[in-house]
């Protein structure tokens, strides 16, 4: 077994950061209008409720099952939503499913090995860094969008 020489954030910590960004990426999707949410893009990036489609596809199953040490193989296309409130209902439901599944974690686990969707080989902390950063990624896409259309994002550092 593997032991941690130091710890820089807590589990609670890494939770709390994770869902601030969760939150404010929540945000960005209210402030689409509907029809842009589905439609609008700029230089052949896909539109946000397909960027959208992919945080849900990643965050919440790919927890569950690093969890359950259960690999399954990514599917953006589960479960298809064709309202931006059915997003919105979706994006909660994925919230409250992660922090029931990040309760299940210990310590030791973040540093164990898990083939994430039987593609990515990497200890389980670097797969949440990884949901985290990617998630980060498309919500700038999405402030992106949102500026071009005229409205105004909100604030990076309000999680």
């Amino acid at each position: 077994m593997k032991t941690l020489a130091t710890q820089v954030i807590t589990p609670e910590d890494l939770l709390k950061h994770w869902q601030g960004h969760r939150a404010l990426t929540r945000r960005a999707i209210e402030l689409f209008p509907e029809k842009d949410f589905f439609e609008f893009s700029i230089g052949g990036m896909r539109p946000f409720a397909k960027l959208a489609d992919e945080l849900l596809a990643i965050g919440a199953p790919a927890l569950k099952g690093i969890v359950n040490r259960e690999i399954k193989p990514y599917n953006p296309e589960e479960g298809k939503l064709i309202f931006k409130a059915q997003y919105l209902e979706k994006w909660d439901e994925a919230t409250a499913e992660i922090n029931e599944n990040w309760q299940k974690l210990t310590i030791e686990d973040f540093n164990e090995t898990f083939n994430l969707f039987g593609q990515y080989e990497f200890p389980i902390i670097h797969n949440i860094l990884y949901f985290i950063d990617n998630e980060v990624h498309h919500r700038g896409q999405g402030y992106v969008y949102l500026r071009a259309l005229g409205i105004e994002p909100p604030f990076f550092w309000e999680r």
